[in-house]
């Protein structure tokens, strides 16, 4: 099958990019070469998945000027590449639109924001409460004219070198295998409330009784946090999406807020509790089959059903000594 080029404006937020993994596999399972553009985090957490990723540049002008580098290139491999659909843009912002027209390209995208008439193909907006991962892949299905049941995991890949530097860094740090990873940050709010559970302090405190090393990988700016309110966590700050991914497919165990953290740990199928307040989970949950959702709004679970179900799932999972 000859491959088609295909420009595609990536989502802003770590977990979106995670959950629109299946639908660029079904997209190139059907001959597309897929060229991703978004922010710089992109370019690691995609990098075993081998698709060429760019980072987007400040600034409308700087973005354009990309778009159109990428469709000259796409052109030259692809004398047709003008005449079809040959852009897809998954936020649903008018600015994603906006680039992509002015760079000439002729892309598909949900109706939002009045940016129909910059599209060629612009699909009715999803119902409210659909998965996110199905907006996405209704979206790819809709481009390619075919219907298809999306896969029920993601199994992110990780590059080999990744998964080295995630394993030398916690023989480094001296964690034993079984630990537990804790994502008790989140970013932004869901309808205006706030995601982050209320007693993660309380619970890390009384996860240390199980005997088990706890892991957190904070990011810029959230290093404090753990110092601060989780005290006895071992912080690994600063590590790459990829790198990050490697280290939660050898957790035992992920607790983690409604964060993109908690949408990578179960696309690369690490055992997760997903504790959410306000989030919908027919919306929002991680996606895949070692994924827990806890979840009594409008209260948030208690300390105790929480650590109950890390009980359950620790207690199938063997703790050996530490490494040499």
């Amino acid at each position: 099958m000859t491959s088609r080029p295909l420009i595609v404006r990536l989502c802003n937020w770590v977990g979106d990019v995670i959950l629109t993994v299946p639908s660029f596999r079904l997209l190139e399972q059907h001959g597309y070469a897929l060229q991703l553009v978004g922010k710089g985090w992109a370019v690691p957490l995609l990098a075993g998945e081998g698709w060429p990723t760019h980072r987007r540049p400040e600034g409308l002008r700087a973005n354009v000027a990309l778009m159109r580098g990428l469709r000259l290139a796409a052109r030259r491999a692809d004398p047709g590449f003008d005449r079809r659909t040959n852009a897809l843009v998954l936020p649903n912002s008018f600015s994603s639109a906006l680039e992509m027209r002015l760079a000439g390209l002729r892309a598909t995208g949900y109706a939002h924001e009045g940016r129909s008439p910059l599209l060629r193909r612009a699909e009715p907006p999803p119902a409210y409460d659909e998965h996110v991962l199905m907006r996405y892949w209704k979206l790819s299905c809709a481009l390619l004219g075919i219907e298809a049941e999306a896969p029920r995991e993601i199994g992110l890949r990780t590059l080999p070198a990744d998964q080295q530097r995630a394993d030398a860094l916690l023989v480094e740090r001296g964690v034993r295998s079984g630990f537990v990873v804790v994502c008790p940050m989140a970013g932004g709010t869901f309808e205006k409330l706030d995601k982050r559970w209320i007693h993660f302090t309380e619970f890390t405190r009384q996860l240390m009784d199980l005997g088990r090393d706890i892991v957190a990988c904070p990011g810029p700016g959230e290093e404090g946090l753990i110092a601060e309110h989780h005290a006895g966590v071992k912080s690994l700050a600063g590590v790459p999406l990829g790198v990050y991914g490697g280290l939660l497919r050898r957790a035992a165990l992920v607790v983690a807020n409604d964060t993109g953290p908690a949408h990578l740990a179960a696309a690369v199928g690490a055992p997760l509790l997903s504790v959410l307040g306000p989030t919908l989970p027919g919306q929002w949950a991680p996606w895949g089959p070692t994924v827990e959702v806890i979840r009594r709004w409008p209260q948030w679970p208690s300390v105790d059903e929480v650590l109950a179900r890390a009980r359950t799932h620790l207690d199938a999972s063997p703790r050996v000594p530490s490494p040499r």
